[in-house]
């Protein structure tokens, strides 16, 4: 028997024996938050048991909180969670985004005081990006920090900051030397959120819900060891981690059991327009949904692809534009279909006439819009794809 073969056989028979049923399937899934308890006593014992493993990181450095798995062993740990259903323990901005950033570019000082801490989940991120000016032109950002002693002093604001509510700490672009270019004289680094210079207020959405802040600094404090990669060249830091964002790497843990992902639909399907001999009766949806799924399987099977052609299994460079686009594309058609499928009780804001599904993917239909906007547009990746993948010329 091959090593693979072997780590596939005590991989699928230590996750029959540790995956909770609760934790099979769509529902709660930790994203490291202080400030949020986990509720579902099975998704507690998986998160438990998968840190204790080393898998709410697989790739990572055992060191550093990982499980130390090759590539070939991270693909094989995909398939057999996909297989039982079984739902990440973990998903968070301190697994998909800073801790990929800090293993590339963080001393080891730093990634030994912040990556332990994001695997065991007990810290969770949010992103200091895009200012009142300066959204898509990022490099426009005025954001100011200037050092005083063994601290950077910070003044200005972010917003659309997802998740700052619930967030422990930030990373930050922010502008170090305003007589550069701009391309220049941008600096990353990381503040924690819980300090008096900094002032997180929600920003309703037409969905109902605010998963987006404005955050205020004044005089707000980041230590000076906590400067990622070095002084005035933090666009090139803040440039990597957009791709880890991009990338969708993390949702390749999810498989098929999140709440938007393959047979979804088609139980939805069923359930509210009927079914004939097993199918979905309405050609029209039945079609749709055929074009959806495999838009979805072609889409995770072309990132599984990168993962098995990449050097350890790192995250690609200008590609992961493509992932982007394509899954905030999905996104949007998922939900549209969820409600439509659904006639008039698609459509419903509140009451007890409508299931807590129903109004869910009416509230996720609204905020979905969002999608193809954050991250960097969606015109901005099709221009990093023409440019950077295809070769373009301007």
């Amino acid at each position: 028997m091959s090593d693979l073969a072997a780590f596939r056989q005590e991989t699928r028979a230590w996750l029959a024996e540790n995956c909770p049923p609760g934790a099979r399937g769509p529902g709660e899934v930790s994203n490291g938050s202080t400030k949020i308890r986990i509720q579902d006593a099975d998704t507690r014992q998986w998160l438990g048991r998968m840190v204790e493993k080393g898998w709410t990181v697989p790739t990572w450095p055992k060191a550093y909180g990982g499980g130390g798995l090759s590539k070939e062993e991270y693909v094989v740990l995909l398939e057999e969670m996909r297989a039982i259903r079984a739902r990440p323990a973990l998903s968070s901005f301190g697994t998909s985004m800073i801790g990929p950033t800090l293993l590339e570019f963080g001393t080891e000082e730093q990634k030994l005081r912040h990556l332990p801490r994001i695997a065991r989940a007990e810290v969770e991120w949010c992103q200091g990006y895009s200012e009142p000016g300066a959204g898509s032109d990022l490099a426009s950002l005025q954001t100011r920090a200037v050092l005083e002693g063994d601290h950077y002093v910070i003044n200005g604001s972010k917003i659309w900051t997802s998740g700052a509510h619930n967030a422990d700490w930030m990373f930050i672009l922010v502008r170090t030397d305003p007589d550069a270019p701009k391309h220049e004289g941008i600096s990353f680094m990381l503040l924690p959120m819980d300090q008096a210079g900094v002032t997180v207020k929600p920003i309703r959405l037409i969905s109902g819900q605010s998963p987006f802040n404005q955050v205020f600094f004044d005089n707000a404090l980041a230590a000076r060891e906590d400067l990622v990669g070095e002084l005035n060249k933090g666009w090139t830091v803040g440039k990597r981690l957009l791709q880890h964002e991009r990338s969708g790497m993390e949702s390749l843990m999810a498989g098929s059991t999140g709440n938007r992902g393959f047979g979804g639909l088609p139980d939805v399907a069923k359930a509210y327009v009927g079914e004939t001999a097993g199918r979905v009766a309405d050609a029209a949806m039945r079609d749709a949904i055929s074009r959806y799924e495999m838009d979805s399987r072609a889409l995770k099977l072309t990132q599984r692809r990168v993962v098995e052609e990449s050097a350890d299994g790192a995250t690609p460079g200008p590609a992961t534009s493509i992932f982007k686009v394509m899954s905030t594309d999905l996104e949007k058609i998922y939900y549209d279909l969820a409600t439509a499928l659904r006639g008039s009780q698609g459509y419903g804001w509140e009451g007890d006439a409508f299931t807590p599904a129903e109004l869910d993917d009416l509230r996720k239909l609204m905020s979905s819009r969002a999608a193809s906007i954050y991250s960097g547009s969606n015109e901005i990746q099709r221009n990093i794809i023409a440019k950077r993948v295809l070769g373009l010329p301007d």
